[in-house]
């Protein structure tokens, strides 16, 4: 099927950019201390091809899979387009994960080169230092990664077998060294996302995905040239990569990145870089409106919130009009590239809708059959687009996974509760049986149970989301002794934090005597939450 982007690759797409955009802001890189780096197209562009001819240099070939373990900065940036230059695919490492998590994606994608930041070198060396953060009881286990390039060191602090890659990347050409065939259908990314399993599974996404997100962000926020976009999503996550960075390059507008969220700094910093384009979460904007109020508070040029899911219709009303701007409410996952639900960039919107179904999809609601179900009915929200353009290409190294998500008839089944009014809008009701939506991060509940069960003294355990004014959900536990063991909460949520990101570990935990469970066996969650 012959779609908007053609068979074009992101090389072609910075290639054009670099010619007629050559001059033009691109991107501007805020750290955490507040210190600002902005590049133009062409300055960009040569980065890329330095940081690309370094890293075919270092032994990174075609159809390579390389792990990005860094913190948002222009570096990130420049090294997912290098890997597109030369046909090898970035995989984007979750900041918050810890030891096996991230073992767990080197494995499953057979990586052998990460890119990364110096406190993680505690991840690949014995005698990195200080200490890696999330090796249990002082155990010292370490990665055999081949290539550890690691960013931002200045040279200093680099322990022996690591390569300095700002060095590296300095000492290369800036004209790209080789062109290899791209074709694109060939893998850009893989991005790991939270499913109902305990085990993430890496999605994979094409230059055409990347491309097709690109030209739909412009549509569903009618990006410009002359638009500037701020986000501070992590730029391991799909909101950052599809919804931000390719809607940004495709238009030839810029691109303002945020190292770190601040509610005291954020509006500030909207208002100081000029931007007309940002991205909230739930978690932003309660913490937004707990900020003391600024007299020039709505003295800036933002035209265009994109926001995912709603929050309250009070607060909602309350954050417009204080900040005298306008919520673009959507919904869609990584599995389906964009936000495939939103709200219109111009026109009537209906909160709380997630809109309706945008340009490139279809949406439909079905029953447990398959079947779709009559306007106002609740039923399991499914998308239907173009695998590799419009949907994933599908989960890497999993076709089973892949072909329960999407179906045979081109159904990417999300598992999510909605339904549709008679004029096409939607309306999201509930997430995924067993997925906890915390601060803008997707929870497993099942990979937390798994680990909380591999305590000894654990005979049982149920994990629910529960209601946070702040992180849309807070991670609840309920805990069932062996019999004839005991164990202190702390003890629990400490071997917990040993073994996950810190976002997932449970922050409410009760020891309880029994489970309510079905007549099948399995634990009636619905009661735990009536419960709570």
């Amino acid at each position: 099927m012959t779609t908007i982007v053609g068979n074009e690759n992101l090389r072609d797409l910075w290639n054009e950019l670099s010619a007629s955009r050559g001059d033009h802001l691109f991107l501007t890189c805020e750290d955490r201390a507040g210190h600002r780096r902005s590049f133009t197209y062409g300055e960009f562009d040569r980065l890329v091809n330095r940081t690309a001819n370094f890293l075919r240099s270092a032994g990174v070939k075609k159809g390579d899979n390389v792990a990005i373990q860094l913190y948002n900065s222009p570096e990130y940036v420049s090294a997912t387009f290098a890997l597109a230059k030369i046909g090898a695919a970035a995989v984007p490492i979750n900041m918050q994960l810890v030891f096996d998590e991230c073992a767990f994606q080197f494995d499953r994608c057979a990586i052998r080169t990460v890119i990364c930041e110096p406190d993680c070198q505690g991840y690949y060396f014995p005698a990195a230092a200080p200490p890696c953060p999330n090796n249990t009881s002082g155990e010292r286990r370490v990665y055999p990664m081949e290539r550890v390039l690691v960013c931002h060191s200045g040279g200093e602090g680099l322990v022996a077998g690591a390569v300095d890659f700002d060095a590296g990347v300095d000492a290369c050409s800036e004209v790209l060294d080789e062109r290899c065939d791209l074709d694109g259908q060939d893998t850009a990314m893989i991005i790991f996302t939270s499913g109902t399993t305990s085990c993430p599974k890496g999605v994979e996404i094409t230059h055409a995905n990347m491309l097709f997100a690109g030209h739909y962000g412009d549509w569903q926020c009618a990006l410009g040239p002359g638009d500037r976009m701020l986000t501070t999503m992590p730029a391991f996550h799909s909101n950052f990569q599809l919804a931000a960075l390719m809607p940004v390059l495709t238009a030839g507008a810029s691109l303002v990145v945020l190292e770190k969220y601040s509610a005291r700094n954020f509006w500030r910093q909207v208002r100081e870089h000029g931007a007309t384009a940002i991205q909230l979460v739930a978690m932003m904007a309660r913490t937004l409106m707990m900020q003391p109020h600024d007299a020039a508070e709505r003295e800036h040029c933002v035209r265009s919130v994109q926001y995912y899911l709603p929050i309250a219709d009070e607060e909602k009303e309350a954050f417009e009009q204080r900040f005298a701007v306008r919520l673009q409410n959507c919904y869609g996952a990584t599995e389906s590239i964009c936000w495939a639900l939103t709200d219109l960039p111009f026109g009537p919107r209906r909160w709380p809708s997630v809109g309706r179904a945008g340009l490139g999809y279809e949406v439909e609601i079905l029953d447990e059959a398959g079947g779709a179900v009559t306007p106002g009915t609740v039923g399991e929200i499914a998308v239907k687009g173009v695998p590799g353009v419009s949907l994933m290409k599908g989960y890497y190294g999993d076709a089973e996974a892949t072909a329960r998500t999407v179906n045979g008839e081109g159904w990417y089944l999300s598992g999510d509760k909605g339904y549709r009014d008679e004029e096409g809008w939607f309306y999201f009701v509930d997430r995924k049986c067993n997925m906890i939506k915390r601060g803008g991060e997707n929870v497993s509940a099942t990979e937390v149970e798994d680990v909380l069960s591999m305590h000894p003294a654990v005979a049982e355990c149920a994990v629910i989301g529960v209601d946070d004014p702040v992180r849309d959900q807070a991670v609840k536990a309920f805990v069932v002794l062996h019999e004839g063991h005991t164990a202190a909460i702390e003890e629990i949520t400490h071997f917990a934090a040993c073994r996950l990101a810190d976002f997932k570990v449970p922050t409410i935990m009760e020891i309880v005597e029994r489970l309510p469970h079905t007549s099948v066996g399995k634990v009636e969650k619905k009661l735990l939450c009536a419960l709570d």
